[in-house]
């Protein structure tokens, strides 16, 4: 069985390193992307076709060409981003109401927390306004892609 996933979030967030450290277990130096990268995960006798899209202001509004037969969003959040925590939000509650994305998972990954002044999961899923959502399974990881970590 292979599932659909897009990796989501603002430039910096840390998605391609994720996707990465999903892929192949070690942390890959990474650029910013523009575009796209997608790779094939294997976990157990699950195949996940994961799609981590460039996170630049400019690449965001093509998010949505990339929505069809999605089943699971990771939307990963820098922690220490505070700063734009309010854009990330609108980010997201603007991709929950896309009518493709009806019955995605959403997996937040509030990533960094390795760093000293990273806000706590609480902390992120309360600025990203995740416990308002209704009909919306989600669920929120603490995550450091470069020590390779994540816990709920």
């Amino acid at each position: 069985m292979e599932m659909r996933i897009l990796i989501l979030g603002l430039d910096g967030a840390g998605k391609t390193t994720i996707l990465y450290r999903l892929q192949v277990g070690e942390v890959v130096t990474t650029i910013p992307t523009i575009g796209f990268n997608v790779e094939t995960v294997a976990y157990k006798n699950l195949k996940f076709q994961v799609w981590d899209l460039g996170g630049q202001t400019s690449i965001r509004p093509y998010w949505r060409c990339y929505y069809s037969n999605t089943d699971a969003v990771i939307y990963v959040v820098d922690s220490n981003d505070r700063d734009r925590m309010g854009i990330s939000k609108s980010e997201l509650v603007a991709m929950l109401e896309e009518e493709e994305l009806k019955k995605a998972i959403l997996v937040v990954f509030a990533n960094k927390q390795d760093m000293d002044q990273a806000m706590t999961p609480t902390e992120v899923a309360n600025s990203l306004g995740l416990p308002a959502l209704k009909d919306r399974k989600w669920q929120i990881f603490k995550t450091s892609a470069t020590k390779g970590w994540w816990t709920r």
